[in-house]
């Protein structure tokens, strides 16, 4: 088989997708790059002394000018306080972001804290001040006194090095401080999730696919081949993060068989607990498509946290967690509530435009090889709506934001099935609304919005919005 064909014909998880899975991984550690700049100081801190024996004696007068011109007394003396200083900052700031992320994990939503792992100000920042100290002690090792027994050497060029680089962390940790003051306020938080969410829809959900790639199932066209299926068996306990379609696409025809998935991204697996089947067709040897289960196992990754690398709706469930944080007894702030909903409605507006369908994936003749399941958008606005109804049902504010959040995914929504999703959610809400001992005036508003959606779900509007 074409390897082009093959991964064209793999859904989303191309090359890019692939790469997208492994950068996302690596940038929600905090050691990669504080790991990288720690080995680059190491190696500038051996290099640039051999630089200065090289061409010290050598050096223009304007240049030794500008170049630390103390002693080996003063040099060790400025690399010491250094390297002191610069551990002590980092070990202070660092406990003091944890202690705010802390507080804000517990205001808004723990799910939060992933947008600060992965914040690069904050690898870059990390990264800044071990790189100095590292840099200033390896420095420090080769500056040499008279009272040494050894020839006098105090490296001008390092030892300024140094001097920068100790500058240049006082500014950082100015940014810094002033970034993560920023970072941890609301309107940041949700607008940072929402970008993120906007992305991987546009990633994962994409409006117009390739000809071909994921057409949809004829009617009856896996009905025979998956009766007498093998389970396909979770090989850990945790979120799925990642399915490798490319990987499940080639078993699958090098084995004859037809794959299928229907534990999408961001669900939560057991171990041992089937999470799709397969099966081939062609032949009845069950032990050997035993086998080939057990194998396709490995490539669907489970993990111990959910990401947006293949799953969008991880973004709508953090907006969904602080919205529900908010109209908590113990925080009690509908206005969160009522903010926050303004994004929920925007992620799920984005995605009333897109086609949900499963992710298939065909070899070169045609056939079914792999079939994905993916949440429905009637599954996707119940995750979202449900547990805002439920938590904000005595508040008429939020309620009403509620309606309004419908009515705009209702004039977004590009698909008859999705128009029913949202007539179901407003009869949902208005159930909700009569249980409730509201005044007259918040009852005719809430039946104000009511109207409004209905009105958007038919295509009419017979006059501006409700207020």
């Amino acid at each position: 088989m074409d390897p082009w064909v093959r991964m064209r014909n793999s859904g989303p998880m191309t090359v890019q997708r692939r790469l997208t899975t492994v950068r996302d991984s690596l940038r929600t550690q905090l050691w990669p790059v504080p790991t990288a700049a720690v080995v680059l100081a190491l190696v500038a801190g051996v290099l640039l002394p051999e630089l200065d024996r090289a061409i010290d004696d050598r050096l223009p007068g304007a240049v030794t000018d500008v170049l630390f011109g103390g002693g080996a007394s003063a040099a060790r003396t400025l690399l010491d306080a250094i390297a002191s200083s610069l551990i002590t900052v980092t070990s202070l700031t660092f406990s003091l972001t944890v202690v705010t992320l802390q507080l804000a994990s517990g205001q808004y939503s723990p799910r939060l804290l992933r947008t600060f792992t992965r914040d690069r100000l904050v690898h870059v920042t990390l990264g800044v001040f071990l790189a100095t100290f590292a840099y200033a002690l390896t420095v420090l090792r080769t500056v040499r006194s008279p009272d040494d027994d050894q020839p006098l050497f105090v490296p001008q060029i390092s030892v300024t090095v140094g001097f920068v680089l100790a500058v240049g962390s006082v500014v950082v940790l100015v940014v810094f401080l002033a970034h993560l003051a920023r970072e941890i306020r609301l309107e940041t938080m949700v607008r940072n999730v929402g970008a993120d969410a906007s992305a991987a829809i546009d990633r994962l959900v994409p409006d117009n696919r390739p000809d071909g790639e994921d057409r949809p199932l004829a009617p009856g066209e896996l009905a025979g081949p998956l009766q007498d299926a093998v389970p396909i068996l979770a090989s850990g306990s945790g979120f799925v993060t990642a399915v490798d379609h490319a990987a499940l696409v080639d078993r699958a025809v090098k084995a004859e068989a037809v794959v299928v998935i229907d534990r999408s991204p961001g669900a939560f697996v057991v171990a041992g607990t089937p999470i799709g089947r397969v099966c081939r067709p062609t032949v009845g040897d069950r032990e050997a498509v035993s086998d080939l289960a057990r194998s396709l196992s490995r490539l669907v990754t489970v993990g111990v946290e959910r990401t947006d690398a293949q799953d969008w709706t991880f973004g709508l469930r953090q907006l969904t967690d602080v919205t529900v944080r908010a109209l908590s007894p113990g925080v009690n702030d509908p206005t969160t509530a009522v903010h926050t909903l303004g994004y929920t409605s925007a992620l799920l507006c984005r995605a009333a435009r897109r086609p949900h369908q499963d992710h298939v994936g065909r070899d070169d003749s045609g056939r079914v090889r792999l079939l994905r399941t993916v949440p429905t958008f009637e599954e996707v606005l119940d995750a979202a709506v449900t547990p805002v109804r439920r938590y904000g049902a005595a508040d008429p504010t939020v309620l009403a934001r509620l309606l309004q959040l419908l009515r705009e995914v209702a004039w977004s929504a590009q698909t008859p099935d999705s128009q029913v999703a949202v007539a179901d959610q407003l009869a949902r809400v208005r159930a909700t609304v009569r249980a409730q001992d509201f005044d007259a005036a918040e009852l005719r508003q809430l039946d104000a919005h009511g109207r409004d959606v209905e009105q958007a779900t038919t295509g009419r509007w017979y006059g501006p919005p409700s207020r």
